[in-house]
């Protein structure tokens, strides 16, 4: 029972190899020979056959069914330097011979000497680390992935942000035209000027005369109370300058009241 159940553990075990097999040669010739037009979804799709595949043969040899194949020994009967076409044919020819040459590399089952010494290394260190100690360590770890994903999601997002703050349109171009054509060439000002404004000062008016030559005419008075130098004051000035040759007199008068206390008088 135990030889059957191994015969047929082997054959399911050399049906997963073919393919695994088959799908590596497939991609190695893409690789080889369809390098300039290979896309990279070709090459997913053939990364994720060969995963599809390395975890079967793994469900399979880890089945309950499955006997511990680490307990079959495996001893060469025959050992020949000579050519063997059975061997040719069962290997597609990457064997030619089954001699002490190459005995030991096709029928180990233990790893190199030297991967096998950085393996028990490796086991080494992990068994002297206290519960605690790795625990902290997990958690160190767990917390730099999740500060790095952060700072990958908020770029993301600041990129993101950026590109729709470049692409989203700020001013209105037609308004901004007609400002430009506003204020360099007048278009579309216009000429009339609002009720109330009295415009320029034109000397045939007879008052707009009178009220320039009086304004030239005010007084400083000081205040009473206060020095002279420091508190000038404009009172009672009479605007109409009739002494004045070549005046003419007007009846404008304009009186500036001081107020009832000075600024700087406490």
């Amino acid at each position: 029972r135990e030889e059957k159940q191994l015969e047929l553990t082997l054959e399911a075990l050399i049906s997963q190899v073919a393919d695994l097999k088959n799908s590596l040669v497939s991609f190695i010739y893409k690789l080889e020979n369809e390098y300039d037009r290979l896309t990279w979804p070709s090459v997913l799709d053939s990364f994720a056959l060969l995963s599809g595949q390395l975890n079967t043969l793994n469900k399979v040899l880890k089945h309950e069914k499955t006997p511990l194949l680490r307990n079959q020994v495996i001893i060469p009967l025959v050992l020949s330097p000579d050519r063997d076409e059975e061997i040719m044919r069962q290997t597609e020819g990457r064997v030619p011979v089954f001699s002490h040459e190459v005995v030991p590399d096709h029928l180990r089952t233990k790893p190199d000497p030297e991967v096998e010494e950085q393996e028990k290394q490796l086991i080494t260190d992990a068994a002297r680390i206290s519960p605690d100690v790795a625990q902290k360590q997990i958690q160190s770890l767990n917390k730099m992935c999740s500060n790095l994903l952060e700072k990958i999601s908020k770029e993301e997002r600041e990129s993101e942000s950026g590109g729709l703050r470049q692409n989203k349109q700020t001013f209105n171009p037609a308004d901004t035209n007609a400002l430009v054509a506003a204020v360099a060439f007048g278009k579309g000002l216009s000429n009339r000027r609002p009720p109330g404004s009295g415009g320029s000062v034109q000397s045939g008016q007879p008052g707009a005369a009178a009220i320039i030559a009086g304004a030239s005419g005010m007084q400083q008075v000081p205040m009473s109370g206060a020095p002279a130098q420091q508190q000038p004051m404009l009172a009672g000035v009479q605007m109409a300058q009739a002494a004045q040759p070549g005046k003419m007199p007007s009846g404008i008068k304009t009186n500036i009241k001081s107020a009832s206390m000075h600024p700087y008088q406490r």
